[in-house]
């Protein structure tokens, strides 16, 4: 009893200093709209205490000394907030800061780099601002993927996919979500751009690699879509008329809360009925639609609810031929709630339900024999997230998501059932960190994720570290390390995304899994730049495809229909950028290599084990340099160039003519082909111009056009060769991308 009353004795000034600490925090947001800013940097002025906000905008400070403090925030596009503010022994306070966007300031200010906002990016991660997005120039529509593809680390496949292959992964190694829900296939037009409305969207963040233990589920990277919350303040709207697209926007508050509706649809139906006219193999009929809403009540302090979904769809008829043609139906559907409660000053927590559904219906019809098919996925889950603010040096943070994943896959030919596949299983998964701010220059985020997956059974344990020391106020140093698993794969059709059947692990298919390495350094070397260089390896094993030599799967065990193999990836990236006076932007390079290995590629002719190669999408060099300059106070300027190594392919050596004697005399062609990618397309370049000016519509409201030039100068990349086996043999044609392509958009603001 005496050990015990002398040990309280001692830890009593402890205790009792502990208690005399204050405690801050609180939302950030805009002062125009009420809507919450997630990353903005929060920090007292002379002192290491400091954060950003989380996804709901929320930040906590812990364990300050009482005393006379200056607060400062800063979100870039925004005026800096600096405010002196006391705190007394054991207060916690809260506040709601307003942050004004630099264009509704008074004054002439000068717009500044703000690196303490840039340099909060975690290693591996990347965030596009919705503005960029916006006005970066596109081809015929603003598009998230598009303006992401820009971005080190993230290739393309052409100027015709919008699909995302992240450091040599496959665009289904990439989770998207959209406020908490899984997307699955977010493509329009045969994958031409995605399905995400940038008139809706606030936030867009994507882990390329060494994503933190709160993800998983997928090999390579997160990209994380928040849409917005809606005006809290007043009614407003906008309206954007494009040659491919236009759309609509409004939103405005409710009591305690706000409300967002938006929708794009497609425009093309004039000029594919002038096409039709002049030219033959033109679509009968071609639409897209996206509807988006959100909806967001405060019940009180502690507590907000919101809700938000997503519909989208595409409709296409192509009679390809006289007695032939080609009908596609395919979409997404999503709805999440959430609900957003503070324990106390020191635990946060968001709790979410979802849905998504992604369906597609393609059918043919040859010489009057139709083919159906019919591809459905129902996902449901229920997730939860608890940031725990112990003190000033630990963050922890802990949650879980289960969900229950349906697949159904029903084809028909000519009336008669084919196949038929329905795969009904649960999952779950439950994850712990702590970012542990050892000493003011050295960070550790240690992490570990439980997965779980009924099909086969399954339970794969994947542990994640990162660190990030400063030995200078400009330099950081940074690296990470994760293991991941893959549960789904995709059966993939390059040429419409509408055909796409996502398949999953089961007994006999194991999920894949893979490791990856990164190490980064974040300098500012000179006033208003910043450098970021990453070098990452990445390893890829258990890769689950059908089998593509297998003719008929029909009555064969589920992992009869699969080949297996593995691979690898590693490369560097480097982002010089400028965020500061009149002409900003960046430009980044990429030097990445990825390679693949499955049974029957490659493999020698004397015998032996197939070899690995490079997959369609491996490029080794990848350049681009955006930049955007200020004309004038209503006229500004974009471009973009990328250039590229030409893409991988299978080059024909040779052809044979066999012939089936005696019951036909007609000659089969057969294509004798080298080693598998071997050969390269010729290298890609292209430049694209967009211009802006600002104005108003008889002071009714703001108005913007738009005018954009894709492909200056006309560069005729090539898409693939074709070869003609039957006129003319020894010949091969390129078949071609985008020519130059004149675009003109206008959006009104009221």
């Amino acid at each position: 009893m005496r050990k015990t009353i002398s040990l309280f004795l001692l830890l009593l000034p402890l205790i009792v200093s502990a208690q005399q600490t204050a405690s801050l925090s609180g939302y950030i947001t805009d002062t125009q709209t009420g809507e919450t800013l997630i990353a903005a940097n929060v920090a007292l002025q002379g002192t290491r205490a400091g954060t950003t906000t989380n996804t709901s905008g929320y930040f906590n400070l812990q364990h300050i000394e009482a005393g006379t403090y200056t607060l400062l925030v800063t979100y870039i596009g925004y005026r800096q907030y600096k405010k002196e503010i006391t705190l007394e022994e054991n207060e916690n306070r809260r506040l709601v800061i307003e942050l004004i966007p630099k264009e509704y300031q008074l004054e002439e200010v000068v717009v500044q780099s703000d690196r303490e906002q840039e340099e909060q990016r975690s290693i591996g991660t990347a965030q596009i601002e919705t503005e960029f997005i916006r006005t970066v120039p596109s081809v015929f529509q603003a598009d998230i993927f598009r303006s992401l593809q820009l971005l080190p680390g993230i290739k393309a496949a052409s100027d015709f996919s919008s699909g995302l292959y992240i450091r040599g992964g496959s665009p289904d190694q990439t989770l998207i979500l959209l406020d908490h829900t899984t997307v699955y296939n977010p493509s329009h037009f045969f994958g031409f751009f995605s399905t995400f409305n940038p008139d809706a969207v606030k936030d867009v963040r994507l882990y390329k690699g060494g994503y933190p233990a709160k993800y998983g589920g997928r090999l390579g990277s997160v990209l994380t879509i928040f849409n917005r919350d809606g005006n809290r303040n007043e009614f407003e709207g906008s309206v954007t008329l494009g040659m491919l697209a236009s759309r609509a926007s409004v939103e405005g508050p409710i009591n305690k809360g706000s409300w967002i509706f938006s929708i794009r649809r497609s425009t093309l139906e004039p000029l594919l009925e002038i096409l039709r006219k002049s030219q033959d193999n033109i679509p009968d009929h071609f639409s897209f639609l996206d509807v988006n809403g959100k909806i967001n009540y405060d019940i009180n302090a502690d507590n907000k609810l919101s809700m938000a979904l997503y519909a989208g769809n595409d409709n296409l008829r192509f009679p390809f031929a006289e007695d032939a043609g080609v009908r596609l139906h395919y979409g997404n559907q999503t709805f999440s709630g959430t609900w957003t409660h503070i324990f106390s000053e020191k635990i946060f927590s968001n709790f979410t339900v979802t849905g998504s559904r992604y369906f597609n219906f393609p059918s043919f019809n040859i010489s009057g024999t139709p083919f159906k098919r019919s591809n459905n996925i129902y996902d449901f889950s229920a997730k939860g997230d608890v940031e725990y603010f112990r003190n000033d040096r630990h963050e922890f943070s802990a949650g879980f998501w289960a969900g229950l994943l349906t697949l159904k896959l029903h084809d028909k030919f000519d009336g008669d059932q084919t196949f038929s596949s329905r795969t009904h299983t649960p999952y779950g998964s439950f994850y712990l960190q702590d970012k542990w701010h050892i000493t003011d220059r050295l960070t550790v985020t240690p992490g570990l994720r439980i997965n779980g997956f009924s099909e086969g059974r399954y339970l794969r344990v994947g542990p994640r570290f990162s660190l990030e020391y400063r030995p200078s106020a400009g330099i950081r140093l940074q690296g990470a390390y994760g293991r991941y698993h893959q549960f789904l794969t995709v059966d993939s059709n390059e040429a419409f995304t509408g055909f796409d059947v996502w398949l999953t692990a089961d007994e006999g298919v194991s999920p894949s899994a893979g490791n990856q390495y990164i190490v980064g350094i974040k300098t500012s070397p000179w006033k208003d730049y910043a450098v970021d260089t990453e070098l990452y390896f990445r390893t890829m094993e258990d890769l689950f495809d059908p089998d593509p030599f297998l003719q008929d799967q029909a009555g064969l065990p589920y992992e009869k229909t699969f080949r297996f193999g593995k691979g690898y990836a590693f490369g560097t990236e480097i982002l010089l950028e400028r965020q500061a006076g009149r002409l900003t932007g960046f430009a980044g390079y990429t030097f990445g290599v990825t390679r693949r290995k499955f049974p029957g590629f490659n493999e020698p002719v004397e015998g032996g084990t197939a070899r690995y190669y490079p997959p369609k999408y491996d490029r080794i060099h990848d350049l681009n340099v955006v930049l955007s300059y200020d004309l004038s106070s209503r006229w500004s300027v974009s471009a973009a160039f990328n250039y590229a190594t030409g893409q991988a392919y299978t080059k024909p050596l040779g052809r044979t003519a066999a012939f089936n004697f005696p019951t036909s005399a007609t000659s089969k062609q057969q294509l004798t082909v080298g080693k598998v990618n071997a050969s390269r397309l010729p290298d890609y370049n292209r430049l694209d111009l967009s211009f802006s000016r600002d104005g108003t519509f008889w002071g009714f409201g703001e108005a913007l056009w738009q005018f954009q030039l894709v492909n200056v100068y006309s560069r005729r990349n090539t898409w693939f060769y074709n070869y003609d086996l039957d006129e003319n043999p020894a010949e091969r044609e390129a078949v071609q991308l985008l020519p130059i392509l004149p675009t003109i958009s206008y959006t009104l603001n009221f």
